[in-house]
């Protein structure tokens, strides 16, 4: 059976808290090291921004309905 790390969840738990959204999505795409996290579904982005620090924020009339998280596992804990 796969192991999880346990504390690590908790450890996410309260930033996980503050995202304004109640339902999250995600999926990682280990080849592409992209992180997908989805808010809203069904979803049909109709615009999205790249930032500075290489996330897309998706938008569905003004709303943000997803981010997308380029080289995620390069990323480190703030």
């Amino acid at each position: 059976m796969a192991q999880i790390d346990v504390q690590e969840i908790l450890n996410l738990t309260p930033q996980l808290l503050k995202i304004p959204h109640r339902r999250i999505w995600c999926s990682y795409d280990e080849e592409a090291d992209v992180l997908y996290l989805i808010f809203k579904k069904p979803s049909h982005a109709d615009d999205g921004e790249l930032t500075e620090d290489d996330i897309i924020i998706r938008y569905e009339n003004g709303e943000v309905v997803g981010m997308t998280v380029l080289h995620a596992s390069e990323r480190k804990a703030g």
